[in-house]
């Protein structure tokens, strides 16, 4: 094996670029792309914080500042609606106390989402009860 590993060291030092005089010229040793390789321009993704209000407030004392969750975003079951994830795997990064436990309106969470996903957040909650899986 270590006979194999060395042979594939030479050959791979023996295959890697040189500082020849053609190369110093402008002339590409053979074995090299004719033109540069294609640079991809990828857009940093941008995070935010998301409030999201989560229908079973009992789930969300549950979680604590850096647990990865899914939500869920469930229509009217009962009519006929069905449910979908809405974000994958985000960080949970506060748990706010809640102001009124009384109200029944579930409980607040700030995810850490990309934007396009704190959108699509937003939207469900107009729509449909949110709910919470832990990953």
């Amino acid at each position: 094996m270590a006979a194999g590993l060395a042979v594939t060291a030479v050959a791979l030092i023996a295959a890697g670029p040189r500082d020849t005089a053609e190369a110093r010229h402008g002339e590409r040793p053979r074995g090299h792309p004719v033109t540069d390789p294609v640079r991809q321009q990828h857009r940093a993704v941008e995070w935010v914080s998301a409030p999201v209000r989560i229908a079973d407030a009992a789930t969300v004392r549950l979680l604590r500042s850096g647990d990865r969750v899914d939500v869920i975003a469930a229509q009217d079951t009962a009519a006929g609606g069905d449910a979908e994830v809405v974000a994958r795997g985000a960080r949970v990064t506060k748990v706010p106390e809640p102001l009124d436990e009384a109200a029944g309106s579930g409980a607040l969470v700030v995810l850490s989402v990309p934007r396009t996903t704190a959108a699509r957040l937003a939207g469900a909650s107009a729509t449909a009860r949110l709910a919470v899986t832990m990953c």
